[in-house]
């Protein structure tokens, strides 16, 4: 499996935006034909990403690039996937997903267009009112197309008519907290990766660290950026540490040395299952992101 760290949305009207992914750390770039362009230079924004797709060197996958695109019923949903799919992007971003007919509709039009079960969707998946309320439902739906779930609070503040999503300490309020805690548990319960939303204010790079690691404390595995400059400290945060490779290493070493135990002690601490499950997925992961790395530098 793919692991990836960080989306980085580009609006694909810039052409000044798009002549810098090339140079770009980051794991995805997001060519964005919804919220970051206007209505006027949608049909340009489609154009461009369809050109930078074409122009993408045969067998280039660093950064992999996917396409937001706009909404399942909205005007432009027909002309985008008819423009992009053609030209094989590594996946696509859905969003205003309100459940997993949504997905499945989208994986069928990828379907129809013959590309190869590589090619995935990240669906951001609260950002309508009813939305919510299906997270819980990806759980049985066997979406082999879904590489994971996102939130965002932006849209879905919007359509609460919500004025904030804010409190006087700069956290988010109770609701858009439950609508991120909800996206997690959905995404795990199904089997796909979770990823932050975005944060929202750039400058403040000691913020988004801080929120970056409580993000993956939390659970979530990788993260929405709006900057370029939040891209290393994204990548930093959802990278295994050696410590934490380390640990993960004798956990799995101390359950080897005792076949068949459901628990096993290790620093003077009780371990059992949950944290060899554990141990093994930082491995696996800490495995994938070298590779990609000395395959980046090669």
């Amino acid at each position: 499996m793919t692991f990836i760290r960080s989306f980085l949305f580009v609006p694909a009207a810039s052409e000044k935006m798009l002549g810098k992914i090339d140079g770009s750390d980051a794991d995805a770039v997001i060519l964005d034909l919804e919220d970051a362009v206007v209505e006027s230079q949608k049909p340009k924004a489609r154009e461009l990403a369809a050109e930078y797709l074409t122009e993408r060197p045969a067998g280039s996958r660093q950064p992999q690039i996917w396409v937001r695109v706009n909404a399942i019923g909205s005007s432009h949903w027909d002309a985008d996937l008819n423009a992009i799919l053609q030209h094989e992007p590594d996946g696509i971003v859905l969003p205003k997903a309100e459940g997993p007919d949504d997905v499945e509709k989208l994986a069928g039009r990828l379907d129809a267009a013959r590309l190869g079960p590589d090619v995935k969707i990240l669906a951001i998946a609260t950002e309508t009112a009813a939305a919510p309320f299906r997270l819980g439902d990806y759980a049985n739906a066997k979406l082999d197309r879904l590489y994971g779930m996102t939130w965002g609070a932006e849209d879905l503040s919007a359509a609460l008519g919500a004025s904030t999503n804010i409190d006087g300490a700069g956290r988010y309020r109770f609701t858009y907290e439950l609508v991120r805690s909800l996206c997690l548990m959905g995404a795990r319960a199904a089997g796909v990766e979770p990823i932050e939303g975005v944060f929202t204010d750039f400058r403040d790079l000691e913020g988004l660290a801080a929120s970056c690691q409580a993000a993956r404390e939390d659970g979530f595995v990788g993260r929405l950026a709006i900057h370029p400059a939040q891209v290393p400290i994204i990548n930093n945060a959802f990278t295994p540490g050696a410590d934490e490779i380390d640990h993960a290493h004798a956990v799995v070493a101390a359950f080897d040395a005792s076949p068949g135990a459901g628990a096993v002690s290790l620093d003077g601490r009780m371990l059992d299952i949950p944290h060899l499950t554990q141990a093994r997925a930082i491995i696996a992961r800490s495995k994938a992101l070298s590779q990609k790395t000395e395959g980046a530098g090669a």
